[in-house]
């Protein structure tokens, strides 16, 4: 309940999380006089090594990811009807996927990779002018669209990897057999 309202306040007022520091994973018990997830009780403005990206309220709005109702439907469009012709492409061609299908109607694209691999359902959120994904091996995930219509790219936000990139990631270690290449597709820069 408080959580509903939360967001909903969130929206009225404009407010976005944005990423403002990183801090070292922790290695102790949190309530030792430390901001939790640090081990020096500091905040640091560096990124790299083993930090975990820590995410607060700001009230910028994230200008890169609108897009117009006419310009989202025709980039995601663009972006599912590319992603469904490049899984009919690599399952037809898998010969040790029995069972593998791609299925696509109203926004809702299916991939089942047979009942080992698990199925793959990527579809439009237009009230959220997002994508969404559900995979078997990573689980859901919303991604939403950054940069222009000419060189933008669906992120998911958490953790700034691409969707293209995941699938990039996911799909060669099922189709052994073949090449993969998902970063060619439209929208994946």
């Amino acid at each position: 309940m408080f959580s509903a309202r939360f967001v909903a306040r969130l929206r009225l007022h404009g407010a976005t999380l944005t990423r403002v520091r990183c801090l070292p994973r922790s290695t102790g018990v949190s309530g030792e006089g430390k901001p939790f997830g640090t081990t020096d009780g500091k905040l640091h403005p560096e990124c790299g090594g083993n930090l975990v990206h820590r995410r607060l309220f700001g009230s910028q709005a994230d200008a890169e990811s609108s897009l117009d109702s006419a310009t989202y439907e025709r980039v995601c469009s663009e972006t599912l009807d590319a992603l469904c012709d490049y899984f009919e492409e690599l399952t037809e061609n898998a010969q040790d996927l029995p069972g593998s299908d791609v299925a696509y109607g109203d926004g809702v694209l299916t991939v089942n990779l047979g009942h080992k691999h698990g199925t793959y359902v990527i579809n439009r959120q237009t009230p959220n002018k997002q994508i969404w994904l559900s995979s078997p091996t990573s689980g859901p995930k919303r991604f939403d669209f950054v940069g222009s219509q000419e060189a933008g790219r669906w992120v998911y936000k958490h953790n700034g990897q691409s969707l293209h990139e995941l699938l990039q990631h996911e799909i060669p270690s099922i189709l052994k057999a073949q090449s993969v290449d998902f970063l060619h597709l439209p929208y994946c820069s």
